[in-house]
């Protein structure tokens, strides 16, 4: 890959990788949090995936992040207040985002769009804890 062409697409492959990292993050504290233990290990599936993803992102910028606990605290808070049925669809609506953002990025990086994939079913999955 050329590094110009890297270099060009830097900050959104920053943004994306960081997503990724706070989503682990998010994702291991909601599992320490909800009631339901399908959801939980749901979670941890979700969290492992997540942190796949950064690395995806992360070959490219080469850089070491270290995940915002800003979603890892709000989150399970939302969680405790609000309950899933108001919390999962907004994840869910986060996970499809992010599948969105990265349409621009798969024909500049083709490796994205395992990515893009695994945000929609993650989205998919987390509406379907609510079934």
């Amino acid at each position: 890959m050329d590094q110009a062409i890297i270099n060009q697409h830097m900050d959104e492959l920053l943004y994306a990788q960081q997503g990724e990292l706070d989503a682990v993050l998010m994702y291991n504290k909601l599992a320490e949090v909800v009631k339901d233990e399908n959801d939980a290990k749901t979670f941890r599936q979700l969290a492992k995936e997540e942190g796949g993803h950064a690395q995806v992102f992360h070959q490219y910028t080469k850089k070491v992040l270290k995940p915002k606990k800003t979603k890892a605290i709000a989150v399970p808070l939302m969680y405790k207040c609000v309950g899933k049925k108001v919390l999962y669809p907004i994840i869910a609506k986060a996970e499809y985002d992010a599948a969105k953002k990265y349409i621009a990025l798969v024909n500049i990086f083709p490796d994205v769009e395992s990515v893009m994939h695994d945000e929609t079913r993650h989205g998919d999955t987390v509406k379907a804890l609510l079934k």
